[in-house]
C-alpha cells in the first residue's frame, strides 16, 4: 500500500497517528479486553439514553479491542455508509482514553455493518484490478472512509500485478489502483 499525503493538517494528524501507533508500546491481551469493556459499557450506556435494544459482544481481534452490537432497529447507528459508526467509534474510542489515558484503536460494529460492507469492498477491489489488468488504465475509486480504504488496499495487496494507492484529502480521499511496472 503506498500513501501519497500532502503537507496539510488533516494528512499531518492521520500520519502522526499512525506513527504514535506504531510506535507506542504493544497493548497486552488484558489491557486491550479491558479496553473492549470501558467500550462495551459506554455503547450500552448510549443505548439506553437512546432507547435502543441490542446484544452487545466485547473481544480482542487481529491486536485490536472489538466490540459488536447486534439487534434490531439499529440502522440509525450505523447511518449513511457508516457516517454514523464512525463517529460512535470516534467517541467511543474518546471513552476509553479518557479512562485509560492511552489511544485506543477500538473496531465498533453495528448491525455486522463493517463485516458486510468488508465483503462488499473486496469485490470492488478485485473488479477494478481486472479492469486494470485488461485495459493498462489506473482505476479511481469513489472516496471512501479510512476503515474502507484499509480494507481494499488489503486486498489490492494480496493481489500480483497490481498496486494501490491514496490521493486526495478527507474527505475525498481515495484509492488509484495501477498496474505495477
Amino acid at each position: 500500500m503506498t500513501d501519497t499525503t500532502s503537507a496539510t493538517p488533516e494528512t499531518e494528524s492521520e500520519t502522526e497517528t499512525e506513527a504514535a501507533e506504531q510506535t507506542a508500546p504493544q497493548a497486552t491481551e488484558s489491557e486491550l479486553f479491558r479496553q473492549s469493556e470501558i467500550a462495551a459499557d459506554y455503547v450500552e450506556g448510549l443505548l439506553d439514553v437512546l432507547d435502543y435494544d441490542g446484544d452487545i459482544d466485547e473481544l480482542v481481534q487481529n491486536g485490536r479491542p472489538v466490540v459488536e452490537v447486534l439487534g434490531g432497529r439499529l440502522q440509525p447507528l450505523v447511518g449513511q455508509r457508516g457516517a454514523t459508526l464512525e463517529a460512535l467509534q470516534e467517541l467511543t474510542r474518546l471513552a476509553i482514553f479518557r479512562q485509560t489515558g492511552t489511544p485506543s484503536r477500538l473496531l465498533l460494529d453495528v448491525g455486522g455493518y463493517r463485516s458486510a460492507r468488508r465483503k462488499e469492498l473486496g469485490a470492488i477491489a478485485k473488479n477494478a484490478a481486472e479492469k486494470v489488468k485488461e485495459y493498462g488504465e489506473p482505476v479511481r475509486l469513489e472516496p471512501m472512509s479510512a476503515f474502507e480504504r484499509k480494507c481494499v488496499h488489503d486486498v489490492i495487496n494480496a493481489l500480483s500485478g497490481v498496486e494501490s494507492e491514496s490521493e486526495g484529502v478527507e474527505p475525498q480521499r481515495r484509492i488509484v489502483v495501477r498496474a505495477v511496472d
